[in-house]
């Protein structure tokens, strides 16, 4: 038997959490999160897919995920893995940049998913130990966020997103179908009322968001109700409660899925609240 464990950490309002886990049999189902998520391997390697390439992170290698980049993971041997992760939301990096550099700019693309960068790395853990440390400061947090995303932006970043996508093109097309999503989060939908929102053909419209998003729509709108009801556990919003709002069968199904994407249970989530 594995012997898996996992420990979270929430900043309650703020979006920043942290993750520090060891996994031996766990899988994870591919997933993205609508955060940057750093994370640096401490012990044996994880073995993921990520932008249609496969990559080992062995220890002390860092992952760096742009929101919305899927991926997956497993041990990459039975020894499992050890690794500490911080998933930071958008704006706290803007802020965290304006302030280094004294102006608002564009949000950083980070091109590879894997970065070999030891202050980097040293970085990173020093972040995620503050965090998960209850003695720990909110001054301490805040100065190791900042200088965490300076040391991972100077080692890794290339240059800013692109531009939204143009009308008409397959990217925009996906754009679309994933608003239509989020608008219609409780909803059944079929690939032809998706087809017929987008302007495009069902094959169209699923070839366009598997490219964009890396995941077939079905999948995406899944993870969408997993965030809308990670966000509601948070709020304290009663699991079973939280499963019914956003469209599971029933708790068990939330769960399953739950832990399959994030690593952990929602009861395990509701509890990590801030120290």
């Amino acid at each position: 038997m594995g012997r898996d464990w996992a420990r979270y950490w929430r900043a309650g309002r703020r979006p920043l959490e942290a993750m520090h886990a060891h996994f031996e049999r766990h899988v994870y189902h591919r997933h993205s999160h609508d955060t940057y998520s750093f994370g640096v391997t401490e012990t044996g390697a994880q073995s993921f897919t990520c932008r249609g390439a496969a990559h080992t992170s062995a220890a002390g290698m860092v992952m760096a995920f742009n929101p919305d980049d899927p991926h997956d993971g497993h041990a990459a041997d039975t020894l499992g893995f050890t690794y500490r992760i911080v998933h930071i939301g958008p704006e706290l990096v803007a802020d965290a940049l304006a302030d280094a550099t004294g102006r608002r700019a564009p949000l950083p693309l980070f091109a590879a998913p894997l970065v070999a960068d030891a202050a980097a790395a040293g970085a990173l853990r020093a972040f995620h130990r503050a965090l998960l440390d209850p003695a720990a400061t909110a001054l301490r947090r805040d100065e190791l966020l900042a200088s965490t995303v300076a040391h991972l932006v100077r080692a890794a970043a290339t240059q800013a997103p692109p531009d939204p996508p143009k009308t008409g093109t397959s990217a925009a097309m996906a754009a679309q179908a994933r608003r239509f999503l989020e608008d219609h989060l409780l909803d059944d939908p079929t690939a032809e009322e998706l087809a017929r929102a987008t302007g495009g053909s069902r094959f169209a419209v699923y070839r366009a968001f598997v490219a964009r998003y890396g995941m077939p729509p079905s999948d995406y709108q899944r993870l969408l109700r997993l965030r809308r009801a990670r966000t509601l556990i948070a709020d304290g919003v009663p699991i079973g409660e939280a499963a019914a709002a956003t469209g599971f069968t029933d708790q068990s199904h939330l769960t399953r899925w739950f832990v399959r994407s994030f690593g952990l249970t929602p009861g395990a989530y509701r509890k990590a609240g801030q120290s």
